[in-house]
């Protein structure tokens, strides 16, 4: 069975140039989309051949499903990698693909589908002993629904947008009188953010950790996971670090969520890949949270401590090959640890966009970047301010840190401001170093400076 002969990437950016790196590895030929906002991107200069969908608003170009198949047609791509964000988590848009013919790279619509209804999500996996966070069992519709469930859990709680993410349509409640004011606020970013107000609750754990588990899976039924990654440091529900593996987890931990993570998997006889997420409380007592349908930002992480390439798996998977190894096959490499470098203003957290002036990425042993950035391009204030991720790897945490700081400290961007010096704070506080902390770290770390 060959590959495909071409593949348009249908996003922009870190993600694009990366999916273009893994099918020129593969022998795969590739188109990339644009805005005119990104005539000159380096996704664009790196694709073997390039057509521009529409103006700089992601409605009329990056979310332009008409656009994007029309595309597909008039350069004959067989597939579409949708990366993350955008189109990556939409049905109707895996639909329109395979009726039109085109290889979808990614989970089946119905996976995608219960994966966005997270409410419905977390019913199913409810029903297949998997421990979910204590909450509503659907959406609720107004505040006498919201009462019920608040006198059944207890305060404190969340509401959570059914379709969304990203930290979109949430609030977090404290006090009874606060409920009608939260539940609008939130209802109203969700349908701002997502075109669905559906919200539900779910009790709020002060103190937790962010687990999730990287699935892979194939159309034969064949499910393995790559392992966990760490994603408690958070800024408002933004990931801004990961790590894996978890600094706090014990291996008997590690082994019951990993194994939680794979019969959800198989209870919605998942496809292609992706991440089953955790939280972990105080007592170290795991809940399953929600579903990513599409390739995570962080996943070079999990790629750096199992030498495997998840993109390339998903092009493999999505043509119809098996997948490349067993379960019993994975071995796990050392520590590795992600940052987010975003342009924005460090301390006000404003987006920063702007010409690149100079350039000097980190390199040297243990160090990987992820970026679209070179000298002379443009930070576009149109899309996410992601520019580029540092990975450091390691024999170890501490290996892993040092590394990190180091490659830190040799990167220059001028032109914009990036969120570096904030990652260099987190690298010297001491909780960081030895792994004490919950999702409350940033605030907690900025409130004491």
């Amino acid at each position: 069975m060959e590959l495909f002969k071409k593949i348009l990437i249908a996003n922009r950016g870190e993600i694009a140039v990366r999916i273009i790196r893994a099918c020129r590895e593969l022998g795969i030929k590739t188109v990339a989309v644009y805005s005119e906002a990104d005539k000159d991107s380096l996704h664009v200069k790196l694709a073997d051949e390039a057509v521009c969908i529409g103006p700089a608003n992601p409605a009329q170009s990056y979310l332009n499903i008409t656009s994007i198949l029309s595309a597909a047609e008039i350069t004959d791509a067989e597939a579409i990698h949708p990366g993350y964000g955008f189109l990556s988590e939409n049905a109707q848009f895996a639909e329109a693909c395979i009726n039109s013919g085109i290889v979808f790279i990614g989970p089946t619509p119905e996976n995608i589908r219960v994966g966005g209804d997270k409410a419905k999500a977390r019913q199913i996996l409810k029903r297949k002993g998997i421990p979910v966070v204590p909450g509503s069992d659907g959406p609720v519709k107004d505040e006498d629904s919201c009462m019920k469930v608040i006198k059944k859990i207890g305060l404190p709680v969340i509401f959570k947008a059914s379709a969304g993410g990203g930290g979109r349509g949430m609030r977090i409640v404290n006090d009874e009188k606060e409920i009608e004011q939260a539940f609008f606020i939130a209802q109203r970013e969700a349908i701002a953010a997502f075109g669905n107000g559906d919200l539900y609750i779910e009790k709020y754990f002060p103190k937790i950790r962010h687990i999730e588990v990287q699935i892979l899976a194939d159309k034969n039924g064949n499910i393995i996971h790559l392992g966990e990654r760490d994603c408690t440091i958070q800024r408002r529900h933004q990931k801004l670090l990961e790590e894996a593996p978890s600094p706090v987890l014990n291996e008997k931990l590690r082994k019951r969520i990993c194994e939680y993570a794979v019969k959800a998997a198989k209870a919605l006889k998942y496809r292609n890949i992706g991440t089953f997420e955790f939280i972990v409380d105080e007592e170290l007592n795991p809940f399953f949270i929600e579903i990513n349908t599409r390739v995570q930002v962080e996943h070079p992480v999990t790629e750096e401590i199992t030498n495997i390439d998840i993109i390339k798996e998903q092009i493999k998977v999505a043509k119809g090959y098996p997948l490349s190894l067993k379960q019993s096959q994975l071995k796990f490499y050392g520590h590795a640890i992600e940052c987010r470098i975003n342009a924005e203003d460090p301390e006000k957290f404003i987006p920063s966009p702007g010409i690149i002036e100079f350039l000097h990425l980190p390199s040297g042993p243990g160090i990987r970047v992820d970026s679209y950035l070179y000298q002379g391009c443009k930070v576009s204030p149109y899309y996410d301010s992601l520019v580029a991720k540092i990975i450091a790897k390691g024999a170890n945490r501490q290996e892993a840190i040092s590394r990190m700081k180091r490659a830190l400290q040799e990167t220059a961007i001028k032109g914009i401001q990036t969120n570096i010096p904030l990652f260099l704070n987190i690298f010297e506080h001491p909780d960081f170093i030895k792994g004490k902390f919950f999702t409350n770290f940033i605030q907690l770390m900025q409130n004491n400076t």
